[in-house]
């Protein structure tokens, strides 16, 4: 059975100028060809560059894309995979001072708390509201979303580019 296509996302929210061609370099590698990304000023932060760069390829390419480029500790980033018929999507995102975090995604984009991770956070919380509330927002990347958000607001006035998948 062929391996599902999927499309993403990758948001690159800042990045020091001298690490912007070893971006590229990296997520080439992974897609199989060069890529050239839009680079803007991020005006949040003073020196730092920004990019979206909508991507194509199997599934576990949104993993693949993550590892790539993790590790440059200095780097905001979201990653998005939309999920296909036979795999779920999912949604990483990084920051300096928090690492990483996986999220997986249901078909209309939003977060989806497993089971198990439900489970522990009631263990966890043993029937303290605010430890279950901050367990469950970890569980949601809260804190990764706060952080990110003002990177985000940046790209307002960016025009919006729509890809369509024809046949």
């Amino acid at each position: 059975m062929a391996t599902p296509q999927a499309r993403g996302v990758i948001y690159i929210h800042s990045a020091p100028r001298a690490l912007c061609p070893h971006l590229e370099w990296a997520v080439g590698g992974v897609l199989g060809r060069a890529v050239n990304f839009e680079w803007t000023d991020q005006p949040v932060l003073n020196g730092a560059r920004r990019t979206e760069f909508y991507w194509e390829g199997p599934a576990g390419t949104g993993a693949a894309l993550t590892t790539a480029i993790r590790g440059w500790e200095h780097l905001r980033y979201e990653v998005s995979e939309d999920p296909t018929p036979r795999s779920d999507g999912g949604r990483w995102m990084h920051t300096p001072g928090l690492g990483i975090h996986y999220g997986q995604v249901d078909s209309a984009g939003n977060v989806v708390i497993g089971e198990d991770r439900v489970r522990y956070a009631i263990e966890i919380a043993d029937g303290d509201a605010l430890e279950m509330q901050r367990e469950l927002e970890l569980a949601l990347g809260s804190a990764w979303d706060e952080e990110l958000e003002p990177f985000r607001h940046a790209s307002d006035g960016v025009p919006v580019v729509w890809l369509h998948k024809v046949g």
